[in-house]
C-alpha cells in the first residue's frame, strides 16, 4: 500500500481553554493558569508556598498555612478571568473539573473529599463573588491608565462635599487609601486597619465607623478580602456613585444660599473645591487630632490653598462646612497667625503649611494665642502632642501579640487543660508521645541529638516542650506527627 501521512484523531486533540469556552478573549496568562496552575507563585502570598530566590520555582514556606487558601485564590482568579471574558458558570465548572487542568485541582479535591454537590456549590459561590467583582471594577490595561483613573478619582474626591464631622473624617480615611493606591499603582491595593489609622490620624474604632457608615454605603471603598496573618486587607477604590442612604447626609442644618435665598438642596448646593494633597500631608500630625485643630481646620486649609482669598460664604461651599464651623475654625487659625483676612476675604499665611504663623495686629486684632512656631507647638498648646506616637506604640504592641499568637498556631501547640485546686488554677498539659526531656533543648528552639550532642536542623521545640518537624520533604501536621510516633512506638514494642 502506498505510504500516507498519519492524521491525528480529532477527538483526542487537546483544546485550549479559550476554545473550550467558545471564546477567544481569554488572555494567555489566564489560559496558562487554567492549564498549568500557579507556576510563578503569584497567588501563593500568605499560603503554604512562595516564589523561590531564582524567581522561577515555587518552594514551600517554613510555616505552612494551608494549601486550601492557595487553591482558593487560583480558583477565584480563574473565575474572574472567565467572568471578564463573558463566560458562564457552566463553562467555569467544565474548566475547573477537567482532569487535565492543573488550575482546577482545588475544586476537584473538594469533589473527591466532600462530593460533587459540595464542589458545584463551592464553584457557584466563587462565581457569584467573581461576577460581582468584575461588574463593579474596571480592567486597567497599563500603568499609565491606572494613574489616569486615580487622578480622576482624586478630582472627584476634591469636588465632593464632605458634610459634618463624620464626613470630614471619612475624607481623611479615603485620602489615606488613595495614598496607598497611588503607591500600588492602581485602585486595587493592600492596607491594614492599623496602617490606615496611622496614615489618617484617627483611631481604628473611628476608621471602622466611617467605613461602614460613609465610605462603603457611598460606593467609595470596598474591602475585597479581610487581612490575615502578616498581610493587610485587600481594598478597591471606586468612584463613589452609590447614593448615600443615610438621612444625616441630607440634613437641612446648612446656612442658606444668599443668591437663592433658600436652604440648599443636593441639586443646588455648590461643589466643594479643596486640595486633598495638602490634607494628606497634614492629617497625620498631632495638631489635627480630635481635640486639636480637627478635621474642619484641614478642610479650611485645603480650600484656601486650592483657591486663595475666599469669603466666609465661599468657604461654606468649597470646604463643605457650616457657617458657624467656618467662623470658629478661622478664628482658631487666625489666633495662631496661620490665616489672615483683609475685609471679607481670607488667605493663608506665607508659611502656614509648615505650621508657622505671623502676627499681623492690623489684620487680626487681639490674638488670644501667640503665633504658631510649627505644628508641634500647636499640638503642645492643645494638649494633643504625642497622640500619633501613642497610637503607633499601641499598634506595635497589638501586632507583636498577634504575631506571637500566629507563631503558636504555626507550631501546632495544643491547649493545656486547666483544673482548679485549693482556689487556684493549675495547668495540666495533655500527655503527648512527642514530649522530649529538657536536656534535649538547645538555644533558639533547636533539638539536641542525644547521640552527637549537636543541634538537629530538621527539628524544632515549641514552648510547650514538644517536637515540631520542619522539612520540605515532610509537611505533616502536628497531630499526624504524634500519630506516626505512637504507631512507630507500638510497632517497636510489638517487635520487641
Amino acid at each position: 500500500m502506498p505510504h500516507h501521512t498519519h492524521q491525528a484523531d480529532p477527538s483526542r486533540r487537546t483544546f485550549h481553554p479559550s476554545e473550550r469556552l467558545g471564546l477567544h478573549r481569554l488572555p494567555p496568562a489566564a489560559a496558562d493558569l487554567v492549564l498549568l496552575g500557579d507556576l510563578t507563585g503569584r497567588y501563593a502570598a500568605g499560603s503554604y508556598s512562595r516564589l523561590g530566590s531564582d524567581g522561577q520555582t515555587v518552594v514551600l514556606r517554613e510555616d505552612r498555612q494551608g494549601a486550601a487558601e492557595h487553591g482558593h485564590r487560583i480558583t477565584a482568579a480563574i473565575a474572574c478571568h472567565v467572568a471578564r471574558a463573558g463566560g458562564t458558570v457552566d463553562e467555569l465548572t467544565r474548566l475547573l473539573l477537567h482532569p487535565d487542568h492543573e488550575g482546577g485541582r482545588h475544586a476537584r479535591h473538594i469533589a473527591l473529599r466532600s462530593g460533587q454537590a459540595r464542589a458545584l456549590d463551592y464553584i457557584r459561590r466563587v462565581w457569584a463573588s467573581a461576577s460581582t467583582a468584575v461588574d463593579s471594577t474596571r480592567a486597567l490595561g497599563s500603568r499609565h491608565e491606572a494613574y489616569e483613573v486615580l487622578a480622576a478619582l482624586r478630582d472627584r474626591i476634591e469636588t465632593t462635599p464632605w458634610r459634618g464631622e463624620r464626613g470630614r473624617t471619612a475624607l481623611r480615611v479615603l485620602r489615606a487609601h488613595l495614598n496607598f493606591a497611588e503607591t500600588a499603582g492602581g485602585p486595587l491595593h493592600h492596607a491594614s486597619e492599623r496602617q490606615t489609622a496611622e496614615e489618617a490620624g484617627v483611631s481604628r474604632t473611628t476608621l471602622r465607623v466611617v467605613y461602614e457608615t460613609v465610605l462603603k454605603p457611598g460606593g467609595w471603598l470596598r474591602r475585597l478580602r479581610v487581612g490575615h496573618g502578616r498581610e493587610g486587607s485587600t481594598w478597591y477604590l471606586a468612584d463613589g456613585n452609590a447614593p448615600a442612604s443615610l438621612s444625616r447626609f441630607r440634613t437641612t442644618q446648612y446656612p442658606p444660599d444668599p443668591a437663592l435665598e433658600e436652604w440648599p438642596t443636593p441639586e443646588t448646593r455648590a461643589a466643594a473645591d479643596i486640595d486633598s494633597t495638602v490634607i494628606s500631608r497634614l492629617m497625620g500630625h498631632d495638631a489635627f487630632a480630635h481635640h486639636g485643630l480637627g478635621s474642619s481646620a484641614l478642610m479650611i486649609i485645603g480650600a484656601l490653598h486650592a483657591r486663595p482669598a475666599q469669603t466666609i460664604g465661599e468657604l461654606v461651599g468649597s470646604a463643605s462646612v457650616s457657617r458657624a464651623t467656618a467662623y470658629r475654625t478661622l478664628r482658631r487659625l487666625a489666633d495662631h497667625g496661620l490665616v489672615h483676612h483683609s475685609g471679607e476675604t481670607w488667605i493663608l499665611a506665607p508659611r502656614a503649611l509648615e505650621g508657622f504663623g505671623t502676627s499681623l495686629p492690623d489684620a487680626v486684632p487681639a490674638p488670644t494665642a501667640p503665633p504658631a512656631q510649627g505644628w508641634d507647638a500647636v499640638a503642645q498648646q492643645y494638649g494633643t502632642a504625642g497622640v500619633a506616637a501613642q497610637r503607633k506604640a499601641l499598634h506595635a504592641a497589638e501586632r507583636s501579640a498577634y504575631r506571637e499568637a500566629l507563631e503558636r498556631l504555626a507550631e501546632h501547640r495544643g491547649k493545656a487543660m486547666v483544673i482548679v485546686r485549693d482556689g487556684g488554677q493549675v495547668l495540666v498539659p495533655a500527655p503527648r508521645p512527642d514530649e522530649i526531656p529538657p536536656a534535649w533543648h538547645a538555644p533558639g528552639g533547636c533539638v539536641l541529638d542525644p547521640v552527637t550532642g549537636r543541634p538537629d536542623a530538621e527539628w524544632r521545640v515549641a514552648t510547650d516542650g514538644r517536637l515540631i518537624l520542619i522539612t520540605p520533604s515532610d509537611q505533616r501536621s502536628y497531630d499526624e506527627l504524634a500519630a506516626a510516633h505512637a504507631e512507630a512506638l507500638s510497632e517497636w514494642e510489638s517487635a520487641a
